[in-house]
């Protein structure tokens, strides 16, 4: 990284490195490590994911204190999560500062979800070695939590929407639901996928996402309005 891109990077972090070795290591994917002895990012990854549940948790606490420890769990889960953090990323460019191997450029690494996650929280425990928990703490403010709580505090603390549909079922009596995958599309870095919720032979919705994971959030969150609006008669 020249001198030049490393001040363009600080300036969009918000945080002017003291130790300017943390932030190159903080970019280093594990597959540019050219040597087994700790170049990559994955210590400061893991030093950056304590000190945002930490700060995460800390913040939740003091911005809804009449909320229960379910409902701090569920807040907490959804706050941190990877699409969270991705999204943090993603709007700092970071995947045009990593470091990757061939593999993962070839295969679109700089916009993988998880890969870009562990960057940010491995930016994340840089800044922490480099000046401390209240840089933390602003860094994290200013990139993630802030525009997470100002657009979804509502309802941050009820449950995904796998979880919600399967606690109003189990409420209810009523058996679980079926996901099925009903199609994958795109290269393997890029995938498409639909998958169908089905429920006593019925199907109840169907919906697309980047992942297998984020179609079936979507295709949940509509089987449950669609139990609500019929009064739980599927």
């Amino acid at each position: 990284m020249t001198l030049q891109e490393r001040e363009e990077l600080e300036t969009i972090l918000g945080h002017h490195f003291n130790h300017t070795e943390e932030l190159e290591r903080a970019l280093i994917h594990r597959s540019h490590r050219q040597n087994s002895n700790n170049t990559d990012n994955e210590r400061l990854e893991f030093l950056g994911d304590r000190v945002l549940g930490l700060v995460a948790s800390d913040e939740l606490c003091r911005t809804f204190p009449e909320w229960d420890s379910g409902q701090l769990s569920k807040g907490l889960a959804r706050l941190v999560s990877a699409s969270s953090i991705y999204a943090a990323a993603k709007e700092l460019k970071l995947g045009d500062h990593l470091r990757l191997g061939p593999g993962e450029e070839k295969t679109g690494g700089r916009d993988k979800k998880r890969l870009l996650a562990d960057a940010y929280e491995a930016i994340l425990g840089a800044i922490y070695l480099d000046a401390g928990l209240p840089a933390a703490v602003s860094f994290l403010q200013r990139t993630l939590l802030g525009p997470a709580l100002g657009s979804q505090s509502f309802g941050l603390e009820r449950p995904d929407g796998k979880s919600a549909l399967q606690e109003w079922l189990q409420q209810r009596d009523l058996p679980p639901v079926e996901y099925r995958v009903r199609s994958e599309s795109g290269p393997d870095h890029q995938k498409t996928f639909e998958v169908e919720v089905w429920h006593a032979g019925k199907k109840l919705s169907g919906a697309e996402g980047r992942s297998k994971k984020e179609a079936e959030q979507s295709a949940a969150r509509m089987a449950l309005e669609h139990f609500e609006s019929n009064d739980g008669m599927a």
